[in-house]
């Protein structure tokens, strides 16, 4: 099953610090639902393990993520792909752009994302709804280390 998702946060910091926030391991692996391990593994790639649950499918899911087109503090393009055992499987991709605005920094992201597995069998509404919540908790989540690390 494919989909796609877009969205955009306005975020109260210089693009150049949401540019380092958005490649700190540490901050993404505070920010990302369900995120137990995001450890480099060469130069822009991070090996990654979390768990989600999807409507009544919960699973670990293992994988990869490589950052590609670095165009700093501008954006770039994040692909990945993950296994989660019998709940199936996800790969996909997404460009982040960044640009100064109001005094801060607007973030706009576009995702193409494909699944398999049982999670698959869900159904599409279950699915974009679920992406859409861990995407917002993503975003709120990273609004909030912007913020605090900008007042320090």
């Amino acid at each position: 099953m494919a989909m796609t998702m877009n969205g955009e946060v306005h975020l109260p910091a210089s693009r150049e610090v949401v540019w380092q926030k958005l490649n700190d391991p540490a901050v993404l692996k505070k920010c990302i639902p369900g995120c137990e391990e995001l450890a480099s593994s060469g130069e822009n790639q991070f090996q990654a393990v979390a768990k989600m649950k999807v409507g009544p499918v919960s699973a670990r899911f293992g994988g990869r993520v490589t950052l590609s087109d670095l165009d700093p503090p501008n954006g770039y393009r994040i692909s990945g792909e993950g296994e989660g055992g019998v709940a199936g499987f996800a790969k996909g991709g997404a460009t982040v752009a960044l640009v100064e605005k109001d005094g801060g920094t607007l973030l706009t992201y576009s995702v193409e994302a494909q699944i398999g597995g049982k999670l698959a069998q869900l159904g599409q509404r279950l699915i974009s709804g679920s992406a859409k919540k861990l995407a917002d908790q993503f975003f709120v989540s990273f609004a909030n280390e912007v913020q605090s690390s900008d007042a320090s």
